[in-house]
């Protein structure tokens, strides 16, 4: 894995990370869960098969919650439970659903944000309503037919919760 960061003074910074396996982008989703707190949204997005759930499903284990952590397209929505003191994961595919807050507000995830850590896969232009700190994470793969495992990895922490001390050059750690 290799990483590279910045930070603005507006209240925004961001890391890239190449991501060479999935074994390694399920790590990255362990260390990004040690940075995260109940009231966090993580929006995902990528092309198909980027590495989304992966990445998701090594937050669940960063995040001692209950479950498997497995894609919830068809169901839209799936909610883990903490296993110890942290918060659950609400784990939500937008993929399906049309743009805007308007279509979200059935999930209730205003409701659930506050107490949970909220993963969105292909959230971008359909939660930033919820709240202004988020971090946007976005993984560009090689596209077509292709075996390429690599993937680059753009976090970027948007809003105060995520301005300095806030370091997320702890990923590639």
């Amino acid at each position: 894995m290799s990483v590279s960061s910045s930070a603005s003074s507006s209240a925004s910074s961001s890391v890239e990370i190449t991501v060479n396996s999935p074994d390694q982008m399920r790590e990255l989703g362990r260390r990004l869960a040690k940075l995260l707190r109940a009231g966090d949204l993580v929006m995902l997005n990528g092309e198909l098969g980027a590495g989304k759930t992966t990445l998701t499903r090594g937050l669940g284990e960063g995040l001692d919650v209950r479950g498997a952590v497995t894609s919830p397209t068809f169901v839209i929505a799936r909610v883990h439970p903490a296993l110890g003191d942290g918060p659950p994961l609400v784990h939500v595919d937008a993929y399906r659903l049309g743009g805007g807050l308007d279509e979200m507000e059935d999930l209730d995830l205003d409701v659930s944000l506050p107490d949970s850590v909220v993963v969105v896969e292909w959230g971008e232009g359909k939660v930033e309503e919820l709240t202004d700190d988020r971090l946007h994470v976005v993984i560009h793969r090689a596209v077509g037919d292709t075996t390429d495992e690599v993937r680059h990895v753009t976090v970027t922490g948007l809003g105060e919760r995520w301005a300095p001390p806030v370091e997320l050059g702890v990923l590639s750690a």
